[in-house]
């Protein structure tokens, strides 16, 4: 049963706590959160920074494990997966864009943009990864490295990246966050362009209220729990202990 969606569920988090021990005890990331997903659905996490919207991604993406909770992405348990494990499934599911572009300095943007595919060992990488960026408007580019592109260029080469594998899922964490307004408009039009065109589903975390606006739905999370009322999204009662909150990393 581990392995099947149900109906359109793309994404489910199910009371999901996340406790660390800090300087002064234990520490309260995530109090609780509860999340449902449909397929090529397109969700805004906003919130302050601090209220656990990171973490959640990166819970998502099993990049951070759950002290507790239950964690199913495109049909797939990831609660008790090992983590070579993990890297295949995000390997062949997800697409992740972060907000400083992560692209590896020396190689090109075609390099980059093929990079996941070629771990993936896709025999056609480079056309895949080139197709890609043709569909951010890159394919003159394809040549150039990091630093001699433009920083909304260097994001619509991750852009390139996440979507090149075709992936069931992407997951951006403050896209925009170092761009201007003008640059980042542009970013996304190709974020939600490229979205659409494939029918990924989108988890998107960001302050930009109107950039949240472009999502069909919007859940609001604050001290590590999601306050918006929706009734696919809730967050769990606080445990009884009176543990400080500390920012989400």
């Amino acid at each position: 049963m581990d392995n099947l969606m149900t109906d359109n569920l793309m994404i489910e988090l199910s009371d999901i706590h996340l406790t660390l021990e800090g300087g002064s005890g234990k520490v309260n990331i995530l109090r609780g959160v509860n999340l449902q997903v449909d397929k090529a659905e397109t969700l805004a996490v906003v919130g302050p920074s601090g209220s656990g919207k990171t973490t959640t991604l990166m819970i998502m993406a099993g990049l951070e494990r759950p002290s507790s909770g239950f964690v199913r992405v495109a049909g797939q348990n990831l609660t008790g997966m090992h983590e070579d494990a993990l890297a295949r499934f995000r390997r062949s599911n997800l697409g992740i864009v972060f907000q400083s572009f992560h692209l590896v300095p020396t190689m090109t943007a075609l390099e980059n943009t093929a990079l996941p595919l070629e771990f993936a060992h896709r025999p056609d990488a480079r056309d895949r990864a080139m197709h890609a960026l043709a569909a951010v408007g890159l394919q003159g580019r394809a040549g150039h490295y990091p630093a001699q592109l433009s920083g909304g260029e260097q994001q619509r080469v991750a852009l390139a990246r996440a979507f090149a594998g075709e992936p069931r899922v992407i997951l951006a964490d403050e896209p925009t966050g170092n761009l201007d307004s003008e640059t980042g408009r542009r970013v996304m039009e190709h974020l939600f362009s490229m979205q659409q065109k494939l029918d990924t589903t989108l988890v998107l975390i960001t302050h930009d209220k109107t950039l949240a606006a472009n999502c069909s739905r919007q859940v609001h999370m604050e001290d590590g729990m999601l306050h918006d009322g929706c009734p696919r999204c809730s967050a769990a009662p606080e445990p009884a202990d009176s543990a400080e909150t500390a920012p989400a990393r």
